[in-house]
């Protein structure tokens, strides 16, 4: 394979990386495309959209996660949440995948991660397969080409899904290993294809640097008022929630789909690309997301698709619920071109509440916007998993906790900080269901969820009239135009109302008994808030 390419100043050789085969720096999409096909790694499909599968993984494997532990972190990691790997381990991991890149073709992509230059990070991504390289290239922000000459990564991560790692050898759970080793500025990824990886992996790593720079790094999607990045809004949630669907919002300017940090200058996006769920995606309700699937250079990954067409089937769920597309974030015509904001002026907490209990949207104070961010409560419905057969609550602190690499309330107290300093409203919204439980009620309409965030975002709805929520204890509006209004009251919509109290009390004492592991560390307040 002969491809045109940047020829970087600093090498891997330089960084102690060599003896392998042909390296390829920096490709841009066409020759990336090209090198995967001959490397039989996916199939061309329609618009020169990339079409692969990932094999076992399917997704992320969080239990696979490991963080070195050495001198300079051992105190300041959630050891709770990550599984350490000790640094003789780690040693023999590195020289063992090394040993065994020795003589094969690798591609490299010097990036960045983070649109403010003041937090930004020189992000080296060395990947095995070209389709990685292609996939991290959307996910991560892109460099001048000029700047190619002289740039220095921060940290590199190291991807080879050939390498399978030897548990007792490398001090780690499975032969699939991903190793974050805070010293020596590395990142090693084996033993899965999934590409997701790659771009958490990053994500990780800021989540961990940033709060040292007074920054809050979030899980979550953002966007800002056409013409007036000042009025900013972000909108953590889960997977499931809505969380890309409502802040592409077409009245309002998208800043990014999935992480972001928040300074003291205001909101950036951690990313130049999305990685959108394609499961059930319709040109009718995501046209914008939609028409990515046929455009040049996207990834699609894990979709069932017409052999001879080539046609994507998006209600086909055979291969993963988890089917994806990645896609530069300039492929949605209303994304910003800095990817920057002001502070937000609203925040949106999601939540899907197969339950049947929290109201479409309530308006959250200081103290339990931390009591709900720490809780980060979704649920999972049957289909969404194997095995799920009625709704199970998932707790997931800071709507990310795979990701944390801190403890919780690092992120809630400096959250609830930067609330504090700018002046921001919070609102819980329940994307989930209304009129009774999964199975017997409907999901909540989202014309509904469009119209009351509209009117958070606008200010308008901070003029309506509140009633407290009797389980919760937040405050919920009792009209909102264009709203039918007894979807504002849970309750009312429910045949039985005894058995919505029966419901909500329930899932108030799941809340509590998750929250019981915060209790030792926060404030009196946020403990007030937790009782409702």
């Amino acid at each position: 394979m002969a491809f045109g390419r940047v020829n970087p100043q600093f090498r891997l050789e330089d960084q102690g990386i060599d003896g392998l085969g042909n390296v390829y720096y920096n490709l841009m999409e066409p020759a990336l495309i090209q090198a995967a096909l001959e490397k039989g790694e996916g199939t061309l499909g329609q618009g020169g959209t990339f079409l692969v599968t990932t094999g076992k993984f399917t997704g992320r494997s969080p239990k696979d996660k490991h963080v070195v532990k050495t001198a300079s972190v051992a105190d300041t990691i959630w050891w709770e949440n990550n599984r350490a790997m000790s640094p003789e381990g780690f040693d023999a991991l590195y020289a063992d995948m090394l040993a065994h890149m020795k003589g094969k073709d690798y591609f490299v992509q010097d990036l960045v991660g983070g649109a403010d230059p003041a937090y930004a990070i020189n992000m080296r991504m060395v990947t095995e397969l070209a389709w990685h390289n292609l996939f991290i290239r959307h996910l991560l922000r892109r460099p001048e080409r000029s700047a190619l000459d002289s740039f220095t990564a921060d940290f590199t991560v190291i991807n080879c899904p050939s390498f399978k790692a030897d548990p007792e050898r490398h001090n780690c759970r499975s032969d699939t290993v991903i190793a974050m080793n805070f010293d020596k500025k590395l990142i090693l990824i084996g033993g899965t294809e999934y590409a997701g990886e790659n771009k958490k992996s990053v994500f990780t790593l800021l989540n961990y640097l940033l709060p040292e720079k007074g920054v809050m790094p979030m899980h979550c999607s953002a966007n800002h008022a056409i013409g007036n990045p000042v009025d900013a809004a972000v909108f953590f949630g889960l997977s499931g929630t809505g969380k890309t669907t409502l802040s592409a919002d077409p009245s309002r300017t998208l800043i990014g789909d999935d992480e972001h940090g928040w300074s003291d200058r205001g909101t950036f996006n951690f990313e130049g690309g999305c990685y959108a769920k394609t499961i059930n995606l319709s040109a009718e309700a995501e046209p914008e997301i939609y028409a990515t699937t046929s455009k040049f250079g996207t990834v699609i990954e894990n979709m069932v698709f017409d052999p001879e067409t080539f046609e994507l089937d998006f209600e086909d769920s055979s291969l993963t619920e988890n089917m994806r597309c990645a896609y530069p974030l300039e492929y949605i015509s209303n994304a910003s071109e800095t990817a920057q904001g002001g502070h937000p002026k609203n925040i949106i907490l999601l939540t899907c509440d197969a339950y049947g209990v929290l109201p479409p949207i309530s308006r959250l104070t200081p103290a339990q916007a931390m009591y709900h961010f720490l809780s980060g409560f979704t649920s999972k419905t049957p289909g969404t998993e194997r095995g799920v057969v009625e709704p199970e609550p998932t707790f997931s602190t800071c709507f990310g906790a795979p990701f944390m690499p801190r403890r919780p309330e690092a992120y809630g107290n400096l959250l609830r900080e930067k609330i504090a300093k700018h002046g921001a409203t919070c609102w819980l919204v329940n994307t989930g269901w209304t009129g009774g439980a999964f199975g017997t009620g409907k999901r909540m309409p989202i014309k509904a969820t469009r119209a009351l965030l509209t009117a958070a975002l606008d200010g308008s709805l901070n003029d309506a009239e509140f009633r407290k929520d009797a389980n919760f204890g937040f405050d919920v509006p009792v009209a909102v135009a264009g709203v039918d209004t007894g979807l504002l009251d849970p309750r009312s919509t429910w045949a039985d109302p005894a058995a919505y109290d029966a419901q909500a009390q329930k899932l108030v004492k799941m809340f509590a008994a998750n929250f019981e592991q915060y209790l030792p560390y926060i404030d009196e307040d946020v403990k007030a808030a937790a009782i409702g």
